[in-house]
């Protein structure tokens, strides 16, 4: 099957993304924590979080980890309710910058999974 994304702007994304986008650059895991749904999971850096009380705990730990800024580099819906975004980080974490890619999943309008990955 070969996919087909279409790209979109930052004023295009569903709602829940944008809210999970703004509260991780202001550093607010509790409003980052709203954009996903009660039985959610996120994979990222190898490691799998599952539901509502893991997220919130990854999102906390990944605000104080390290100072890092981020850039919004691109963005497609990939199918329907599915999404890629596209950031830059830049930071003092190990290797000082890194491109990830967020694959979304959204169910009912809230975020079912979330992969970041290189």
């Amino acid at each position: 099957m070969t996919r087909n994304p279409t790209p979109l702007g930052p004023a295009d994304l569903p709602d829940a993304i944008t809210r999970y986008l703004a509260g991780r650059a202001a550093k607010d895991a509790s409003a980052a924590a709203t954009a996903f749904t009660p039985h959610a999971t996120v994979t990222d850096d190898g490691q799998t979080y599952e539901g509502a009380e893991a997220i919130t705990r990854w999102l906390g730990q990944t605000d104080t980890e390290y100072t890092y800024t981020t850039s919004l580099t691109g963005a497609e819906r990939d199918a329907a309710d599915r999404y890629t975004v596209h950031q830059r980080l830049e930071g003092n974490f190990p290797g000082g910058r890194v491109d990830l890619r967020h694959r979304f999943a959204l169910d009912h309008g809230l975020i079912s999974e979330l992969t970041i990955a290189p």
